[in-house]
C-alpha cells in the first residue's frame, strides 16, 4: 500500500463532497463539501487548495455510471470536473465506479434516524467517504490503484 493521503471527490450538480483518507491509507473521513460555481471554477481553486494543504498523492473521483454501466449526463458532469482537476493538481486523478455511494450514504442516514432532505452536505462528504474508502479496501486488496487513471493535460 503506497503511503500518503488521498481524497475521495463525489461530484454532484450542487455540492461536490470531499473526503480524505489518513496517511497510511486505512481509513476515510469526511472533510468538506464545496459549492459548485456553475458560472466560473471557485469550486476547483478550492479543491485544489485543499489538495496543497494535505499534500495529497492521488484524487478519487466517482464515475457515476447507470446500473447498466452507461454514461449518462452525471458521468460527463463528473468526468469534466475530474479532467478540470486533473489539469491544475499535480496528483494523478482517477476515476472509480460509484453505482451507489450517494444512495449507501443515505441509507447509513436513515439508519441512524436523520432525514437526508436536511443532511445533503454531509450525505454529500459520506458519499465521499464510501467512495474512498472502497478505493482504499480494493488497493490493498489487490496492491494496485483501482480506477481509471486520467491523463495530464
Amino acid at each position: 500500500m503506497r503511503r500518503g493521503v488521498r481524497f475521495g471527490v463525489d461530484v454532484g450538480k450542487a455540492r461536490i463532497g470531499i473526503a480524505r483518507s489518513d496517511p497510511d491509507g486505512m481509513l476515510a473521513v469526511p472533510l468538506e463539501t464545496v459549492k459548485r460555481d456553475l458560472e466560473g471554477d471557485s469550486h476547483l481553486k478550492r479543491i485544489a487548495e485543499l489538495v496543497a494543504e494535505y499534500e495529497v498523492i492521488e484524487l478519487v473521483v466517482g464515475h457515476p455510471l447507470n446500473m447498466r454501466g452507461e454514461s449518462t449526463p452525471s458521468t460527463e458532469d463528473a468526468v469534466g470536473v475530474a479532467q478540470a482537476l486533473a489539469a491544475i493538481v499535480e496528483a494523478p486523478v482517477r476515476l472509480l465506479d460509484e453505482r451507489l455511494t450517494t444512495v449507501s450514504a443515505a441509507k447509513q442516514f436513515r439508519a441512524a434516524g436523520k432525514q437526508a432532505s436536511r443532511s445533503r452536505q454531509v450525505i454529500d462528504q459520506a458519499a465521499a467517504v464510501v467512495l474512498l474508502q472502497d478505493a482504499l479496501d480494493r488497493e490493498r486488496q489487490h496492491d494496485q490503484p483501482p480506477g481509471i487513471e486520467l491523463p495530464k493535460l
